[in-house]
């Protein structure tokens, strides 16, 4: 069961250590621009670091909860200044900036989630946390 939530923390950093890298790209800056977001030329490398810190944070389980919050930090204007459907006039469009709403929206929720919960048994604060116990078990022998 303890690589359930391994594979659950790969499959969901994916998307966000995968597309950072489009962050950086004239064409993506072009375009946020584009759609008005203000100082696009600095938010949006900001954001590609921002994602890219919080998605390898959650994938290795290295101080999750607050690699978790980067990507709330990440999603959440993310998720409303570039997908907000209710302002396409496009039907096509609204449907498809709908459904990627709706998919930003559900990846704020499992970030929240690892936020409470952190990255479960098999990750990196975990095994500092058992090495913690450890240390602490040999400092109460040898007191």
């Amino acid at each position: 069961m303890k690589y359930i939530a391994l594979f659950g923390r790969i499959l969901f950093s994916v998307i966000f250590v995968m597309t950072s890298t489009f962050h950086f790209s004239k064409q993506t800056i072009e375009f946020v621009a584009a759609q008005g977001i203000p100082l696009a030329s600095i938010a949006v490398p900001l954001s590609g670091v921002i994602a890219i810190l919080g998605g390898l944070s959650v994938v290795f389980g290295y101080k999750a909860k607050w690699g978790a919050w980067l990507l709330v930090l990440f999603l959440a204007p993310v998720t409303f200044m570039m997908h907000n459907f209710w302002a396409v006039s496009d039907p096509m469009m609204a449907q498809m900036q709908m459904a990627m709403f709706m998919k930003n929206l559900s990846m704020l929720g499992g970030a929240l989630f690892i936020s409470y919960f952190g990255a479960g048994p098999l990750s990196l604060d975990a095994r500092q946390k058992a090495h913690a116990v450890v240390v602490q078990a040999k400092e109460r022998v040898f007191a």
